[in-house]
């Protein structure tokens, strides 16, 4: 368990908090690119690390993440023209650049000097991977940016989507990276429930290693003749990869189903909403993903056609997530639809920032314990002005997450190793 004043560090997340300052040390994605379709097209509203923001696709394409609010009189800038590179506060006509200077003031003497002493808080960004991304830090201290294999896919490879988690990051990324909830909680073929009383099925063999970016943990259980091994990463601050095969958690594979390496980054609105960025590639650079295939994975998930154009969950906590009692008592461990949404209604039920001073964790939460370890030392690391895991690209550039049945003849660290390198 934590302490209060732990969880407290770990979970707020506004400006000038420890964890905020964290996350402001990396690129994060701000907003999906599909919210910004067209030049000179409707600002949208962004709110991260509980800062409110505007983003706007500028003239020349550029993506401009600016303060949500005017310097002149706080008008919103969300009711804005964006027009000629910049975007125009409709209150009197103030006029910024994607960069945060002004350079329009109609309501000044054309002799005025006063719009070059005038800015409007401004971030970078970054777009890859179908993600508009944004640094928050300090600008000295701007990193490269991120070199994930999900952004050297083609879109042809890829999708992408978000989804509004109504709690805590922590909640929502401590469930990401659990490997013992899968075969229990996500179990789709319970029958009489017997696999309940099968430890060996349940529980994975966890090998877990700290790596320069966060850490790496292999699941291995196994099956008959065959082990069954999936490789995990996560990747300071909030980012989580694995792979998806067929036959998971129970559930036949679909015809059409084109394994993928997929996953998620919980990105903090503030300290009690989050965004969910989910992601998925086809395993082979040979093979495409169609948007067909990709919606009919986003839709088993919870996704897809439950999503409404706010990006939130139809299946929500108003009503109990769709929960299905008859289901649940013959066929489903939750019975409800989807996988992800399965997680909200369990971290959402959490409350918005868990009490962790009041968990009792047990033998199979080592990725847990892990992960609040290496959050807290980045912490005092940050404070004490040194070097954080993951701010090189390098570190986590080639990896690459892996879902497979080995041989029980073979050596399945041998067996995989070729299988943990990314091929984009």
């Amino acid at each position: 368990m934590l302490s209060h004043a732990d969880n407290e560090r770990l979970t707020r997340v506004g400006p000038g908090t420890p964890m905020g300052n964290l996350f402001r040390r990396y690129w994060l994605p701000a907003l999906l690119a599909e919210e910004l379709p067209e030049r000179d097209g409707a600002p949208v509203r962004v709110r991260l690390l509980g800062e409110d923001l505007v983003a706007f696709r500028d003239s020349d394409g550029a993506v401009g993440l600016i303060s949500a609010y005017c310097p002149h009189r706080r008008a919103p800038m969300f009711f804005g023209r964006n027009e000629e590179c910049g975007l125009r506060c409709v209150y009197h006509g103030w006029k910024f650049d994607r960069n945060g200077a002004c350079v329009d003031m109609p309501s000044e003497p054309p002799d005025s000097l006063f719009k070059t002493k005038v800015t409007i808080d401004a971030y970078p960004t970054w777009e890859g991977g179908g993600l508009i991304w944004a640094y928050l830090g300090p600008p000295e201290l701007r990193p490269e940016p991120p070199g994930h294999e999900l952004v050297r896919t083609t879109p042809e490879h890829r999708y992408v989507s978000k989804s509004l988690e109504d709690c805590n990051f922590l909640q929502a990324l401590e469930g990401g990276i659990d490997p013992t909830h899968a075969t229990i909680m996500h179990n789709g073929n319970i029958g009489d429930r017997t696999f309940l009383n099968d430890y060996d099925k349940l529980v994975a063999e966890l090998n877990l290693d700290r790596t320069d970016y966060g850490f790496t943990y292999t699941g291995v259980r196994p099956r008959g003749t065959h082990t069954w091994v999936r490789g995990y990463h996560w990747i300071m601050p909030s980012f989580h990869m694995r792979a998806r095969a067929e036959g998971n958690f129970g559930r036949k594979k679909d015809h059409d189903e084109i394994p993928t390496i997929d996953g998620h980054i919980w990105i903090p609105i503030d300290d009690e909403q989050t965004w969910v960025y989910n992601f998925g590639y086809s395993h082979d650079p040979a093979q495409p993903l169609s948007r067909e295939q990709a919606h009919v994975i986003e839709t088993r998930l919870g996704r897809g056609d439950y999503l409404d154009a706010n990006y939130v969950s139809r299946l929500n906590r108003t009503n109990d997530y769709g929960i299905d009692r008859r289901r649940q008592k013959t066929q489903s461990m939750t019975g409800i639809e989807g996988i992800n949404t399965q997680d909200f209604a369990l971290q959402e039920g959490m409350g918005a920032i868990v009490d962790r001073s009041k968990e009792h964790l047990g033998t199979t939460d080592r990725a847990i314990i892990t992960l609040r370890q290496i959050l807290l030392e980045s912490l005092d690391t940050l404070e004490r002005g040194g070097g954080l895991r993951a701010i090189d690209p390098a570190t986590y550039r080639n990896v690459r997450s892996i879902d497979r049945m080995v041989d029980n003849t073979l050596d399945w660290r041998l067996a995989t190793k070729e299988d943990f390198v990314a091929k984009f």
